[in-house]
């Protein structure tokens, strides 16, 4: 519930344009930014930059793009990619039926669902697994290897 509340403060805060980015931190008590801090959020960001860029799934048209993971998580990787094309929404934008493509609720159309999960690290090296669905035909996952350089995650390879 504290996770939706501060969701929705945010998005209006974000709407009318009246707070900070620095302001915002201080209101949530810093929780986004120890978020997108961790290890495991830079390693699934990366994950999620591949899949978004490459588009390893066909070339069907999608309204918007899902991503799961709890509420906190979304809406820090929304603020990651915030002009993406077609837009990241949450996952209560979407309508899910069986073996259908799911679809986004504010235009009707296909939409995609993006996962990523990484494993712990171990000596700055990280496996990392990114899937796809829109539907029951077109779906997949991606296996990844990544590296810690610099501070950074970035992928060594992808199968």
């Amino acid at each position: 519930m504290k996770a939706v509340f501060i969701f929705a403060a945010v998005f209006l805060c974000l709407l009318a344009g009246c707070r900070t980015n620095r302001q915002m931190e201080k209101s949530d008590g810093g929780h986004s930014q120890k978020l997108e801090n961790r290890d495991d959020f830079k390693i699934e960001m990366a994950v999620y930059g591949y899949l978004l860029e490459k588009h390893p799934w066909d070339n069907g048209e999608y309204s918007a793009v899902f991503l799961e993971g709890d509420d906190a998580w979304v809406a820090a990787l929304i603020r990651k990619l915030p002009n993406h094309v077609p837009p990241i929404k949450p996952s209560n934008r979407m309508q899910l039926h069986p073996n259908q493509a799911p679809i986004d609720k504010d235009t009707g159309k296909p939409a995609l669902i993006l996962s990523a999960k990484a494993m712990d690290p171990t000596n700055d090296v990280s496996e990392a697994i990114g899937t796809w669905y829109a539907g029951e035909a077109v779906s997949g996952l991606c296996a990844f290897v990544l590296v810690k350089v610099d501070g950074q995650w970035t992928i060594q390879s992808a199968k």
